[in-house]
Protein backbone atom coordinates (compact mmCIF):
# COMPACT_ATOMS: atom_id res chain seq x y z
CA UNK A 1 0.00 0.00 0.00
CA UNK A 2 2.37 2.25 1.06
CA UNK A 3 4.45 2.19 -2.43
CA UNK A 4 0.93 2.85 -4.72
CA UNK A 5 0.40 5.50 -2.18
CA UNK A 6 3.69 7.10 -3.11
CA UNK A 7 3.34 7.46 -6.49
CA UNK A 8 -0.19 8.76 -6.52
CA UNK A 9 1.06 11.91 -4.26
CA UNK A 10 3.81 12.09 -6.93
CA UNK A 11 0.98 13.03 -9.59
CA UNK A 12 0.10 16.51 -8.11
CA UNK A 13 0.35 19.19 -10.15
CA UNK A 14 3.29 21.80 -9.35
CA UNK A 15 2.65 24.32 -11.74
CA UNK A 16 0.36 27.27 -11.61
CA UNK A 17 -1.97 29.40 -14.03
CA UNK A 18 -0.80 32.08 -13.45
CA UNK A 19 2.99 31.09 -13.68
CA UNK A 20 4.59 32.78 -16.60
CA UNK A 21 8.59 31.59 -16.48
CA UNK A 22 10.67 28.76 -13.96
CA UNK A 23 14.33 27.90 -14.32
CA UNK A 24 16.71 27.28 -10.97
CA UNK A 25 17.24 30.84 -10.37
CA UNK A 26 13.77 32.62 -11.07
CA UNK A 27 10.46 32.53 -10.98
CA UNK A 28 7.79 34.86 -12.51
CA UNK A 29 4.14 35.07 -12.52
CA UNK A 30 1.22 37.10 -13.50
CA UNK A 31 -0.10 38.55 -10.00
CA UNK A 32 -3.85 38.47 -10.17
CA UNK A 33 -5.18 42.06 -9.04
CA UNK A 34 -6.56 41.92 -5.26
CA UNK A 35 -4.04 39.91 -3.85
CA UNK A 36 -0.74 41.46 -1.79
CA UNK A 37 2.43 40.85 -2.84
CA UNK A 38 3.08 39.82 0.85
CA UNK A 39 1.38 39.37 4.19
CA UNK A 40 0.60 42.71 5.49
CA UNK A 41 0.98 41.55 8.79
CA UNK A 42 1.61 37.96 11.03
CA UNK A 43 -2.35 37.21 10.96
CA UNK A 44 -3.43 38.66 7.95
CA UNK A 45 -4.06 36.41 4.67
CA UNK A 46 -1.09 35.36 2.47
CA UNK A 47 0.09 37.54 -0.05
CA UNK A 48 1.30 35.64 -3.44
CA UNK A 49 4.78 35.97 -1.97
CA UNK A 50 4.08 33.59 1.23
CA UNK A 51 1.54 31.17 -0.35
CA UNK A 52 4.24 30.43 -3.11
CA UNK A 53 6.76 29.58 -0.65
CA UNK A 54 4.50 27.46 1.87
CA UNK A 55 3.50 25.61 -1.44
CA UNK A 56 5.97 23.69 -3.44
CA UNK A 57 9.70 23.08 -1.12
CA UNK A 58 11.57 24.35 -4.43
CA UNK A 59 10.00 27.44 -3.66
CA UNK A 60 10.41 27.76 -0.14
CA UNK A 61 13.72 29.82 -0.22
CA UNK A 62 11.88 32.44 -2.88
CA UNK A 63 13.30 36.28 -2.39
CA UNK A 64 11.00 39.27 -3.02
CA UNK A 65 12.80 41.47 -5.48
CA UNK A 66 10.25 44.08 -5.92
CA UNK A 67 6.09 44.58 -5.24
CA UNK A 68 3.17 45.57 -7.23
CA UNK A 69 0.13 47.16 -4.96
CA UNK A 70 -2.23 45.17 -4.24
CA UNK A 71 -5.10 46.06 -6.48
CA UNK A 72 -2.28 46.18 -9.51
CA UNK A 73 -1.63 43.05 -11.58
CA UNK A 74 0.91 41.80 -13.67
CA UNK A 75 4.84 40.51 -14.24
CA UNK A 76 6.42 39.60 -10.78
CA UNK A 77 9.43 38.44 -10.38
CA UNK A 78 10.79 36.61 -7.48
CA UNK A 79 14.45 35.33 -6.64
CA UNK A 80 15.13 31.25 -6.53
CA UNK A 81 18.89 31.68 -5.57
CA UNK A 82 21.50 34.06 -3.93
CA UNK A 83 23.07 34.66 -7.24
CA UNK A 84 19.18 35.46 -8.72
CA UNK A 85 18.54 37.63 -5.24
CA UNK A 86 22.20 39.69 -6.06
CA UNK A 87 21.77 40.17 -9.58
CA UNK A 88 18.60 41.44 -9.59
CA UNK A 89 18.81 42.99 -6.78
CA UNK A 90 21.71 44.95 -8.30
CA UNK A 91 19.98 45.15 -11.60
CA UNK A 92 17.12 47.21 -10.41
CA UNK A 93 19.45 49.48 -7.93
CA UNK A 94 20.91 50.58 -11.06
CA UNK A 95 17.46 50.85 -13.33
CA UNK A 96 18.62 48.39 -15.32
CA UNK A 97 15.40 46.74 -15.38
CA UNK A 98 12.65 47.90 -17.68
CA UNK A 99 9.29 48.07 -16.42
CA UNK A 100 6.71 49.24 -18.66
CA UNK A 101 2.53 49.29 -17.62
CA UNK A 102 -0.87 49.72 -19.03
CA UNK A 103 -3.42 51.61 -17.30
CA UNK A 104 -6.75 52.95 -18.34
CA UNK A 105 -8.51 56.51 -17.65
CA UNK A 106 -11.49 57.90 -18.71
CA UNK A 107 -10.39 61.40 -18.52
CA UNK A 108 -9.13 63.18 -21.65
CA UNK A 109 -5.88 65.01 -22.28
CA UNK A 110 -4.42 66.84 -25.25
CA UNK A 111 -1.17 65.13 -24.70
CA UNK A 112 -0.32 62.32 -26.35
CA UNK A 113 3.23 61.69 -24.40
CA UNK A 114 4.73 63.41 -21.28
CA UNK A 115 7.45 62.67 -18.76
CA UNK A 116 6.65 63.59 -14.83
CA UNK A 117 9.42 63.49 -12.25
CA UNK A 118 8.47 64.58 -8.79
CA UNK A 119 8.79 63.85 -5.40
CA UNK A 120 6.55 61.62 -3.43
CA UNK A 121 4.75 62.56 0.36
CA UNK A 122 3.13 60.27 2.04
CA UNK A 123 -0.59 61.64 3.14
CA UNK A 124 -2.23 59.12 5.30
CA UNK A 125 -3.35 55.87 2.48
CA UNK A 126 -2.04 57.92 -0.12
CA UNK A 127 0.92 59.88 -2.08
CA UNK A 128 1.20 63.46 -3.14
CA UNK A 129 3.29 64.48 -6.16
CA UNK A 130 4.84 67.28 -5.59
CA UNK A 131 7.96 69.30 -7.22
CA UNK A 132 11.14 68.13 -6.45
CA UNK A 133 12.95 68.40 -3.09
CA UNK A 134 15.24 67.47 -0.93
CA UNK A 135 12.76 66.02 1.77
CA UNK A 136 11.30 63.11 -0.25
CA UNK A 137 11.86 60.36 -2.63
CA UNK A 138 12.30 61.64 -6.41
CA UNK A 139 9.73 59.52 -8.97
CA UNK A 140 10.55 59.38 -12.54
CA UNK A 141 8.04 57.87 -14.88
CA UNK A 142 7.08 58.62 -19.11
CA UNK A 143 3.70 58.46 -20.11
CA UNK A 144 2.85 57.61 -23.48
CA UNK A 145 -0.72 57.52 -25.17
CA UNK A 146 -1.55 53.77 -26.09
CA UNK A 147 -4.96 53.49 -27.18
CA UNK A 148 -8.65 53.07 -26.43
CA UNK A 149 -10.39 50.37 -24.63
CA UNK A 150 -14.29 50.63 -24.14
CA UNK A 151 -14.38 54.28 -25.08
CA UNK A 152 -11.34 54.50 -22.08
CA UNK A 153 -7.94 56.13 -22.87
CA UNK A 154 -5.09 53.56 -22.68
CA UNK A 155 -1.79 55.18 -21.30
CA UNK A 156 1.79 53.51 -20.84
CA UNK A 157 3.80 53.83 -18.05
CA UNK A 158 7.15 53.48 -18.00
CA UNK A 159 8.88 54.22 -14.09
CA UNK A 160 12.32 54.92 -14.14
CA UNK A 161 12.18 54.27 -10.46
CA UNK A 162 10.29 52.13 -8.23
CA UNK A 163 8.44 54.04 -5.26
CA UNK A 164 5.37 53.31 -3.85
CA UNK A 165 2.26 54.52 -5.83
CA UNK A 166 4.34 56.09 -8.12
CA UNK A 167 2.16 55.89 -11.34
CA UNK A 168 -1.17 56.08 -9.34
CA UNK A 169 0.02 59.57 -7.74
CA UNK A 170 1.65 61.07 -11.04
CA UNK A 171 -1.12 59.94 -13.08
CA UNK A 172 -3.90 61.57 -10.84
CA UNK A 173 -1.18 64.36 -10.53
CA UNK A 174 -1.60 65.34 -14.60
CA UNK A 175 -5.62 64.37 -14.28
CA UNK A 176 -5.65 60.87 -15.55
CA UNK A 177 -6.25 59.21 -12.50
CA UNK A 178 -6.12 55.70 -13.01
CA UNK A 179 -10.22 53.76 -13.15
CA UNK A 180 -11.29 52.00 -10.33
CA UNK A 181 -8.48 54.24 -8.28
CA UNK A 182 -10.82 55.56 -5.65
CA UNK A 183 -7.83 56.76 -3.36
CA UNK A 184 -6.97 58.96 -6.46
CA UNK A 185 -10.21 60.03 -7.59
CA UNK A 186 -10.55 57.78 -10.36
CA UNK A 187 -13.75 56.60 -11.35
CA UNK A 188 -15.30 53.39 -9.36
CA UNK A 189 -14.55 50.62 -11.06
CA UNK A 190 -14.87 46.26 -10.57
CA UNK A 191 -11.04 46.48 -10.32
CA UNK A 192 -8.31 48.84 -10.55
CA UNK A 193 -7.32 49.53 -14.66
CA UNK A 194 -3.22 49.34 -14.00
CA UNK A 195 -1.32 45.94 -14.90
CA UNK A 196 2.20 45.66 -15.02
CA UNK A 197 2.03 44.01 -18.50
CA UNK A 198 6.30 43.63 -19.03
CA UNK A 199 9.08 43.27 -17.44
CA UNK A 200 13.28 42.98 -19.61
CA UNK A 201 16.14 42.05 -17.42
CA UNK A 202 19.51 40.18 -17.63
CA UNK A 203 19.48 36.70 -16.48
CA UNK A 204 21.71 36.33 -13.85
CA UNK A 205 23.30 33.07 -14.52
CA UNK A 206 23.70 33.54 -18.40
CA UNK A 207 23.69 37.57 -18.93
CA UNK A 208 20.71 36.97 -21.85
CA UNK A 209 18.35 39.44 -21.86
CA UNK A 210 15.47 38.27 -21.41
CA UNK A 211 11.73 39.93 -21.44
CA UNK A 212 8.11 38.64 -19.67
CA UNK A 213 4.75 39.59 -20.88
CA UNK A 214 1.25 39.65 -19.54
CA UNK A 215 -1.48 41.13 -21.26
CA UNK A 216 -4.23 43.01 -19.31
CA UNK A 217 -7.27 41.78 -19.05
CA UNK A 218 -9.47 44.72 -17.23
CA UNK A 219 -12.81 43.48 -17.95
CA UNK A 220 -12.23 40.58 -15.95
CA UNK A 221 -13.64 41.48 -12.28
CA UNK A 222 -10.50 41.34 -9.42
CA UNK A 223 -12.30 38.48 -7.59
CA UNK A 224 -12.71 36.18 -11.06
CA UNK A 225 -9.04 37.16 -11.81
CA UNK A 226 -7.57 35.77 -8.18
CA UNK A 227 -9.89 32.30 -8.98
CA UNK A 228 -8.16 31.88 -12.31
CA UNK A 229 -4.72 32.75 -11.43
CA UNK A 230 -4.67 30.12 -8.57
CA UNK A 231 -7.39 27.42 -9.36
CA UNK A 232 -6.20 24.74 -12.10
CA UNK A 233 -9.58 23.11 -12.77
CA UNK A 234 -7.99 20.40 -14.17
CA UNK A 235 -7.32 19.26 -10.68
CA UNK A 236 -9.55 21.20 -8.64
CA UNK A 237 -12.89 21.99 -9.71
CA UNK A 238 -14.53 23.03 -6.22
CA UNK A 239 -13.37 26.15 -4.15
CA UNK A 240 -14.78 29.77 -3.15
CA UNK A 241 -15.98 31.25 -6.07
CA UNK A 242 -17.37 34.32 -4.40
CA UNK A 243 -16.27 36.00 -0.30
CA UNK A 244 -18.64 38.02 0.85
CA UNK A 245 -17.20 41.54 1.08
CA UNK A 246 -13.83 40.90 0.53
CA UNK A 247 -15.05 40.37 -3.22
CA UNK A 248 -17.70 43.40 -3.29
CA UNK A 249 -20.57 41.66 -2.21
CA UNK A 250 -21.52 41.79 1.82
CA UNK A 251 -23.49 38.84 3.03
CA UNK A 252 -23.17 36.40 0.02
CA UNK A 253 -20.91 33.81 -0.35
CA UNK A 254 -20.54 31.00 -3.66
CA UNK A 255 -18.87 27.79 -4.05
CA UNK A 256 -18.08 25.62 -7.01
CA UNK A 257 -19.07 22.20 -6.71
CA UNK A 258 -18.00 20.80 -9.97
CA UNK A 259 -21.49 21.64 -12.34
CA UNK A 260 -22.73 23.40 -9.58
CA UNK A 261 -22.94 26.78 -7.65
CA UNK A 262 -23.64 27.07 -4.27
CA UNK A 263 -24.36 30.44 -2.66
CA UNK A 264 -24.48 31.27 0.97
CA UNK A 265 -26.49 34.27 2.24
CA UNK A 266 -26.56 36.10 5.63
CA UNK A 267 -30.09 37.63 6.24
CA UNK A 268 -32.08 39.69 3.58
CA UNK A 269 -28.91 40.15 1.36
CA UNK A 270 -29.78 39.94 -2.22
CA UNK A 271 -28.48 36.89 -3.82
CA UNK A 272 -31.06 37.26 -7.48
CA UNK A 273 -28.35 38.96 -9.20
CA UNK A 274 -25.80 36.46 -8.64
CA UNK A 275 -27.91 33.94 -9.51
CA UNK A 276 -28.93 35.65 -13.49
CA UNK A 277 -25.20 36.01 -13.39
CA UNK A 278 -25.01 32.29 -13.21
CA UNK A 279 -27.55 31.46 -15.53
CA UNK A 280 -25.97 31.62 -18.62
CA UNK A 281 -23.40 29.32 -17.46
CA UNK A 282 -25.64 26.41 -17.29
CA UNK A 283 -24.53 25.24 -13.98
CA UNK A 284 -27.07 24.24 -11.39
CA UNK A 285 -27.87 26.66 -8.67
CA UNK A 286 -28.75 25.97 -4.96
CA UNK A 287 -29.25 29.01 -2.21
CA UNK A 288 -28.38 27.90 1.28
CA UNK A 289 -29.89 30.91 3.81
CA UNK A 290 -27.17 31.51 6.84
CA UNK A 291 -28.60 31.33 10.07
CA UNK A 292 -27.10 31.04 13.31
CA UNK A 293 -29.96 28.76 15.01
CA UNK A 294 -29.46 26.21 12.24
CA UNK A 295 -27.99 24.15 14.16
CA UNK A 296 -31.27 23.36 16.45
CA UNK A 297 -33.95 22.68 13.57
CA UNK A 298 -33.62 19.32 11.48
CA UNK A 299 -30.94 18.65 8.78
CA UNK A 300 -33.41 19.09 5.93
CA UNK A 301 -33.76 22.96 7.31
CA UNK A 302 -29.87 23.29 6.61
CA UNK A 303 -30.35 21.96 2.93
CA UNK A 304 -29.83 23.93 0.24
CA UNK A 305 -32.57 24.78 -1.72
CA UNK A 306 -32.64 24.56 -5.57
CA UNK A 307 -33.24 27.81 -7.34
CA UNK A 308 -31.79 27.46 -11.30
CA UNK A 309 -29.81 25.26 -13.82
CA UNK A 310 -29.29 21.34 -13.38
CA UNK A 311 -30.76 19.39 -10.57
CA UNK A 312 -27.43 18.04 -8.31
CA UNK A 313 -27.15 14.08 -8.28
CA UNK A 314 -27.87 12.83 -4.72
CA UNK A 315 -24.38 12.17 -4.23
CA UNK A 316 -21.58 13.49 -7.52
CA UNK A 317 -17.69 13.88 -7.44
CA UNK A 318 -15.28 16.50 -6.85
CA UNK A 319 -11.96 16.80 -7.45
CA UNK A 320 -9.54 18.90 -5.43
CA UNK A 321 -5.50 18.73 -5.80
CA UNK A 322 -6.58 15.60 -7.86
CA UNK A 323 -7.94 13.88 -5.09
CA UNK A 324 -11.67 12.99 -5.32
CA UNK A 325 -14.47 13.27 -3.30
CA UNK A 326 -18.43 12.66 -2.68
CA UNK A 327 -20.25 15.57 -2.30
CA UNK A 328 -23.99 15.59 -1.28
CA UNK A 329 -26.22 18.41 -0.73
CA UNK A 330 -28.87 17.26 1.32
CA UNK A 331 -27.36 15.91 4.12
CA UNK A 332 -27.98 18.89 6.28
CA UNK A 333 -25.47 21.45 7.25
CA UNK A 334 -22.15 20.81 5.13
CA UNK A 335 -21.86 19.40 2.10
CA UNK A 336 -18.93 16.61 3.11
CA UNK A 337 -15.85 18.90 2.37
CA UNK A 338 -14.79 22.29 3.69
CA UNK A 339 -12.80 24.18 1.41
CA UNK A 340 -11.26 26.34 3.35
CA UNK A 341 -9.01 23.58 4.22
CA UNK A 342 -7.81 22.64 0.93
CA UNK A 343 -4.56 24.27 1.08
CA UNK A 344 -3.82 22.18 4.59
CA UNK A 345 -4.55 18.95 3.32
CA UNK A 346 -2.31 19.83 -0.10
CA UNK A 347 0.58 19.86 2.51
CA UNK A 348 -0.22 16.15 3.50
CA UNK A 349 0.56 15.26 -0.25
CA UNK A 350 3.41 17.02 -0.79
CA UNK A 351 5.29 16.74 2.44
CA UNK A 352 6.05 20.48 2.25
CA UNK A 353 4.77 22.69 5.60
CA UNK A 354 7.32 25.86 4.81
CA UNK A 355 11.17 26.37 4.33
CA UNK A 356 13.02 22.97 6.29
CA UNK A 357 9.31 22.14 7.62
CA UNK A 358 8.18 18.92 5.70
CA UNK A 359 4.98 17.14 7.26
CA UNK A 360 7.68 14.25 8.12
CA UNK A 361 11.12 13.93 7.39
CA UNK A 362 11.44 11.60 4.53
CA UNK A 363 7.68 11.39 3.97
CA UNK A 364 4.54 10.05 5.12
CA UNK A 365 4.96 6.43 3.24
CA UNK A 366 4.63 4.23 6.22
CA UNK A 367 4.10 6.51 8.82
CA UNK A 368 0.99 6.61 11.44
CA UNK A 369 -1.19 9.23 11.33
CA UNK A 370 -4.14 10.13 13.39
CA UNK A 371 -7.25 12.24 12.32
CA UNK A 372 -9.56 13.44 15.18
CA UNK A 373 -12.85 14.87 14.42
CA UNK A 374 -12.42 13.14 11.18
CA UNK A 375 -15.58 14.52 9.38
CA UNK A 376 -15.96 12.76 6.10
CA UNK A 377 -12.14 11.64 6.47
CA UNK A 378 -10.81 14.42 3.24
CA UNK A 379 -7.42 14.82 5.45
CA UNK A 380 -7.20 11.27 6.17
CA UNK A 381 -7.47 10.69 2.39
CA UNK A 382 -4.79 12.73 2.01
CA UNK A 383 -2.56 11.38 4.10
CA UNK A 384 -3.07 7.62 3.17
CA UNK A 385 -2.03 8.96 -0.36
CA UNK A 386 0.76 10.49 1.05
CA UNK A 387 1.30 6.73 2.25
CA UNK A 388 0.29 6.91 5.93
CA UNK A 389 -1.72 4.31 7.96
CA UNK A 390 -4.66 6.51 8.92
CA UNK A 391 -6.85 6.04 11.89
CA UNK A 392 -9.60 8.54 11.76
CA UNK A 393 -12.30 9.26 14.90
CA UNK A 394 -15.64 10.54 14.46
CA UNK A 395 -18.46 11.29 16.27
CA UNK A 396 -20.86 10.00 13.99
CA UNK A 397 -21.21 6.71 12.31
CA UNK A 398 -22.56 8.18 9.19
CA UNK A 399 -19.38 10.69 8.45
CA UNK A 400 -17.01 8.01 9.16
CA UNK A 401 -18.89 5.66 6.43
CA UNK A 402 -18.52 8.79 3.90
CA UNK A 403 -14.79 8.89 4.58
CA UNK A 404 -14.84 4.86 3.67
CA UNK A 405 -16.53 5.94 0.58
CA UNK A 406 -13.96 8.72 -0.36
CA UNK A 407 -11.52 6.41 0.44
CA UNK A 408 -12.15 3.99 -2.49
CA UNK A 409 -12.86 6.63 -5.08
CA UNK A 410 -8.95 7.20 -4.58
CA UNK A 411 -8.24 3.72 -5.09
CA UNK A 412 -7.15 3.38 -1.31
CA UNK A 413 -8.57 0.20 0.66
CA UNK A 414 -10.57 1.18 3.59
CA UNK A 415 -9.45 -2.06 5.49
CA UNK A 416 -6.01 -0.97 5.51
CA UNK A 417 -7.06 1.61 7.92
CA UNK A 418 -8.52 2.20 10.95
CA UNK A 419 -12.38 4.05 11.62
CA UNK A 420 -13.20 4.50 15.08
CA UNK A 421 -16.44 5.66 16.22
CA UNK A 422 -16.97 7.59 18.90
CA UNK A 423 -16.19 10.26 21.23
CA UNK A 424 -12.89 11.99 20.29
CA UNK A 425 -11.50 12.17 24.32
CA UNK A 426 -12.30 9.01 25.27
CA UNK A 427 -10.34 7.34 22.24
CA UNK A 428 -7.50 9.53 23.20
CA UNK A 429 -7.30 8.23 26.26
CA UNK A 430 -7.86 4.80 25.18
CA UNK A 431 -5.30 5.02 22.42
CA UNK A 432 -2.92 6.35 25.25
CA UNK A 433 -3.09 3.17 26.89
CA UNK A 434 -2.43 1.41 24.10
CA UNK A 435 0.76 3.05 24.11
CA UNK A 436 -0.18 3.90 20.38
CA UNK A 437 1.91 6.41 18.93
CA UNK A 438 1.06 8.71 15.61
CA UNK A 439 3.89 10.69 13.69
CA UNK A 440 1.17 13.27 12.49
CA UNK A 441 -1.87 14.24 14.63
CA UNK A 442 -4.83 16.60 13.11
CA UNK A 443 -7.10 18.52 14.95
CA UNK A 444 -10.13 20.54 13.76
CA UNK A 445 -12.62 20.15 15.99
CA UNK A 446 -15.92 21.76 15.29
CA UNK A 447 -16.34 25.34 17.63
CA UNK A 448 -18.70 23.54 19.40
CA UNK A 449 -20.18 20.03 20.35
CA UNK A 450 -21.25 17.60 23.07
CA UNK A 451 -21.21 14.27 23.68
CA UNK A 452 -22.40 11.68 26.91
CA UNK A 453 -18.72 10.76 27.30
CA UNK A 454 -17.06 13.75 27.44
CA UNK A 455 -19.91 16.37 27.68
CA UNK A 456 -19.61 20.12 26.43
CA UNK A 457 -16.63 21.11 24.40
CA UNK A 458 -16.12 24.58 23.30
CA UNK A 459 -12.98 25.17 21.12
CA UNK A 460 -12.14 28.89 22.86
CA UNK A 461 -12.54 26.90 25.88
CA UNK A 462 -11.08 23.87 25.64
CA UNK A 463 -8.40 23.97 23.00
CA UNK A 464 -5.61 23.31 25.88
CA UNK A 465 -6.98 20.19 27.10
CA UNK A 466 -7.19 18.46 23.13
CA UNK A 467 -4.08 19.42 22.46
CA UNK A 468 -3.13 18.29 25.87
CA UNK A 469 -4.84 14.96 25.31
CA UNK A 470 -3.54 14.63 21.70
CA UNK A 471 -0.15 15.42 22.26
CA UNK A 472 0.80 12.88 24.77
CA UNK A 473 0.01 10.20 21.83
CA UNK A 474 2.88 12.51 19.55
CA UNK A 475 6.28 10.61 18.26
CA UNK A 476 9.07 12.20 19.01
CA UNK A 477 9.50 15.13 16.27
CA UNK A 478 5.64 14.37 15.27
CA UNK A 479 3.49 16.68 13.88
CA UNK A 480 0.87 18.01 14.93
CA UNK A 481 -2.01 19.95 13.15
CA UNK A 482 -4.49 22.20 14.58
CA UNK A 483 -7.13 24.33 13.26
CA UNK A 484 -10.47 26.15 14.36
CA UNK A 485 -12.93 29.02 12.56
CA UNK A 486 -13.93 30.39 15.95
CA UNK A 487 -14.70 33.47 15.11
CA UNK A 488 -14.18 34.67 19.07
CA UNK A 489 -10.94 32.57 19.45
CA UNK A 490 -8.50 35.33 18.27
CA UNK A 491 -4.52 34.29 16.68
CA UNK A 492 -2.63 34.87 19.57
CA UNK A 493 -4.56 32.96 22.33
CA UNK A 494 -5.34 30.09 19.60
CA UNK A 495 -0.98 29.58 19.75
CA UNK A 496 -1.40 30.40 23.38
CA UNK A 497 -3.61 27.55 23.84
CA UNK A 498 -1.29 25.02 21.50
CA UNK A 499 1.73 26.22 23.72
CA UNK A 500 0.25 25.55 27.09
CA UNK A 501 -1.40 22.21 25.94
CA UNK A 502 1.70 20.98 24.73
CA UNK A 503 3.70 22.49 27.73
CA UNK A 504 1.67 20.51 30.56
CA UNK A 505 2.56 16.96 28.49
CA UNK A 506 6.34 18.50 28.86
CA UNK A 507 6.56 19.21 24.98
CA UNK A 508 8.34 21.23 23.37
CA UNK A 509 7.51 23.22 20.48
CA UNK A 510 10.83 23.18 17.55
CA UNK A 511 8.83 24.65 14.64
CA UNK A 512 5.81 26.38 14.49
CA UNK A 513 4.00 27.77 11.20
CA UNK A 514 0.74 29.42 11.28
CA UNK A 515 -1.96 29.95 8.18
CA UNK A 516 -5.20 31.73 7.68
CA UNK A 517 -7.50 30.78 4.74
CA UNK A 518 -6.19 29.88 1.22
CA UNK A 519 -6.08 33.35 -1.40
CA UNK A 520 -9.94 32.20 -2.93
CA UNK A 521 -11.18 33.48 0.78
CA UNK A 522 -9.62 36.36 1.02
CA UNK A 523 -9.17 38.26 3.82
CA UNK A 524 -10.08 41.80 4.29
CA UNK A 525 -10.65 45.13 6.28
CA UNK A 526 -14.55 44.20 5.40
CA UNK A 527 -14.57 40.44 5.89
CA UNK A 528 -11.32 39.93 8.43
CA UNK A 529 -9.89 36.26 8.42
CA UNK A 530 -11.93 33.54 10.63
CA UNK A 531 -10.00 30.23 10.01
CA UNK A 532 -6.67 29.60 12.34
CA UNK A 533 -4.28 27.18 11.33
CA UNK A 534 -0.77 25.90 12.82
CA UNK A 535 1.35 23.57 11.79
CA UNK A 536 3.64 22.44 14.94
CA UNK A 537 6.90 20.31 15.08
CA UNK A 538 7.10 18.82 18.77
CA UNK A 539 10.11 17.90 20.39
Amino acid sequence: MGGGARSLAILVKTELPCQLFEDEHLLVVNKPPGWNTHAPGPFAGEGIYDWLRHREPRWAGLAIIHRLDKDTSGVLVFAKTPLACKSLTEQFTRREIRKQYLLATDRPIKEKAFAVKSSLRRQGDRYVSLPVNRQDPVAETQFELAGEHAGLALWRARPLTGRTHQIRAQAAARGLPVRGDRLYGGTPAARLWLHAERLVLRHPATGETIEFHAPADFDAPSWIALRRAVIDESETNAWRWLHGAADGRPGLYADRWAGQILLHAEGAVDWAGAVAGIRQSGQGVYLKQLDRQVRRGTPADACPRWLDGPVAPEEFEVLENGVRYAIRFAEGYSSGLFLDQRDNRRRLLVNHVGKDFPVRAGGLAGAEALNTFAYTCGFSVCAARAGARVTSVDLSRKYLDWGRRNFTLNGLPPEAHDFLYGDVFDWLKRLRKKARRFALILLDPPTFSSSRQSGVFQARRDYARLVREAGALLAPRGALFCSTNAAQFEPEEFLESIRRGLGENGRRIERQLYFPQPPDFPVSREEPAYLKTAWTQVA
